[in-house]
């Protein structure tokens, strides 16, 4: 076998290893629930349909973006969990969080051959930094979403977690930045719930 060949055959494997190791996001498990199941949604569900929040709705960007861009960054951005589990938006926060999640990217991106390791590590760099466009409206969308998935089931696990309209204010805010339109529609889901109690006003 040539060494052409040999290399051909090392990147293959090299990228099928990544792709069956983040086959384990099916696993793991989120806050947000199923609309009409009780069963909660897995992260790579969460992808799926954040994804397609951002194929549907990117003309609701503040800024012109590069759509591929921002479905990159949401397919890798919560690879990470693999290793870290996720963390529900209003549980207590982790001050080690940003750390571990560091380290768990950079051992699931760098199962992939180079440069293909640096550029899924830098997509998924940018949109935890939130310095692009792109990623300003990725990370509004990732905000957004679960908001439109627990106002479809009723409150979701909103009064589990006792969350008050201030809370949502102080931690959902940001999806402003991306899209003023859907800072306006998640203004409108507060309203209605903290009319039926779902959230307290």
């Amino acid at each position: 076998m040539s060494e052409s060949s040999n290399n051909l055959t090392s990147r293959l494997s090299q990228q099928l290893n990544f792709l069956a190791e983040i086959d384990a996001l099916k696993s793991v498990y989120r806050a947000s629930t199923l609309t009409g199941e009780a069963r909660h949604e897995n992260s790579a569900e969460h992808s799926w349909h954040i994804v397609m929040f951002a194929m549907v709705l990117a003309e609701h960007a503040n800024e012109p973006i590069d759509r591929w861009k921002v479905i990159s960054m949401l397919m890798v951005h919560d690879i990470v969990e693999i290793d870290t589990d996720d963390l529900p938006l209003h549980a207590p926060r982790d001050p080690q969080r940003e750390a571990k999640e560091q380290v768990a990217a950079e051992r699931l991106f760098g199962l992939l051959p180079p440069p293909q390791a640096q550029e899924f590590l830098s997509l998924w760099e940018e949109f935890e930094r939130g310095d692009s466009a792109e990623a300003v409206f990725a990370r509004s969308l990732d905000r957004f979403q679960p908001i439109m998935q627990n106002s479809y089931t009723q409150g979701g696990t909103w009064p589990n977690y006792q969350v008050t309209l201030e809370q949502m204010h102080e931690r959902t805010g940001h999806i402003e930045k991306g899209s003023s339109t859907l800072w306006e529609q998640a203004k409108s889901v507060f309203k209605v719930a903290v009319n039926h109690g779902w959230i307290k006003g």
